[in-house]
């Protein structure tokens, strides 16, 4: 039976790229659409499950480089909706997760479009797998807080430092990697100590994953050196120190070891204080064919 019916939308999460990610229903969804409109962070192993008679469209929007805008995005889901579509919102990760989903929520509410949401795994939930953390920790990190580090055009990083300086959380930072200076001066300033560990994570749960370990102190430089193009986020808080002395000593941990605070005038992006591993996974080869359809 198909779970879309012509003339509805879904918002679904495609999770952080690895199509084992995704979920049962997440496929299902993706099976029975007529046309998806998806994001540029949805990876490809994702895209490659769509069946051939859906139709796909772009709506990309990467920091600086929007496909189109939110308005023409939402105006072409109704569009598609009202001539009777099964319609797909395919998102990276959570869609309700600094997603943009309530404006895409609103614009099929206010046209009579019934519009649902199907969860996907946050790009969080991914990095800290990589990494082979938790990202809480009994004792020391009983809060997890997200928080984005894009701002509208223009404007400023307006966030509460203080709250977010908390010694007994982990930070979730996301699309942080611009705004690196910001993010660790204001929590410094704050009262976040300088040699707080930290975590960076690109391209999370895909065959080309990066990670990369430091200090507060040093999160901009390591932004700035270690970070590509790929989507990135930045965990921050004790837990990112958590079991290093227990865990075997293979490349990927040995990367992981949290480097000492130092000033980041006299770090240079050779330094040992800012540690990386490129682990270059091989491509999985994905489901046998599509997937059925509906």
């Amino acid at each position: 039976m198909t779970p879309i019916a012509p003339g509805t939308v879904w918002l679904v999460g495609a999770g952080p790229g690895d199509p084992d990610l995704l979920t049962r229903k997440a496929e299902r969804l993706i099976c029975a659409a007529s046309v998806i409109f998806y994001d540029a962070l949805v990876g490809q192993g994702v895209l490659d499950l769509v069946p051939p008679h859906v139709r796909l469209v772009s709506v990309g929007k990467r920091s600086g480089r929007h496909s189109k805008d939110q308005k023409t995005i939402d105006a072409l889901i109704v569009e598609a909706a009202l001539a009777g579509e099964r319609v797909v919102r395919l998102k990276g990760g959570d869609p309700a997760i600094f997603g943009r989903a309530t404006e895409e929520l609103d614009a099929c509410r206010a046209a009579g479009v019934p519009v649902h949401i199907c969860p996907g795994v946050t790009a969080a939930s991914a990095a800290a797998a990589d990494l082979g953390l938790s990202l809480t920790l009994r004792g020391m990190a009983r809060k997890l807080i997200f928080v984005t580090a894009h701002s509208k055009s223009g404007a400023g990083l307006d966030l509460d430092w203080a709250s977010l300086a908390d010694p007994d959380a982990t930070l979730a930072v996301y699309m942080g990697k611009a705004a690196a200076p910001l993010v660790a001066r204001g929590l410094i300033d704050a009262g976040l100590p300088p040699e707080t560990p930290v975590a960076l994570i690109e391209n999370a749960s895909r065959g080309d994953v990066t990670t990369f370990s430091t200090s507060l102190s040093l999160l901009p430089m390591a932004a700035q050196t270690a970070l590509q193009d790929g989507p990135a986020v930045i965990l921050i808080g004790k837990a990112m120190n958590a079991g290093l002395g227990q865990r075997p000593a293979t490349p990927r941990n040995t990367a992981l070891a949290i480097a000492s605070a130092v000033p980041a005038s006299i770090a240079s992006a050779s330094s040992p204080a800012v540690q990386k591993d490129r682990t270059s996974r091989r491509p999985k080869a994905g489901c046998s064919g599509r997937l059925p359809k509906a």
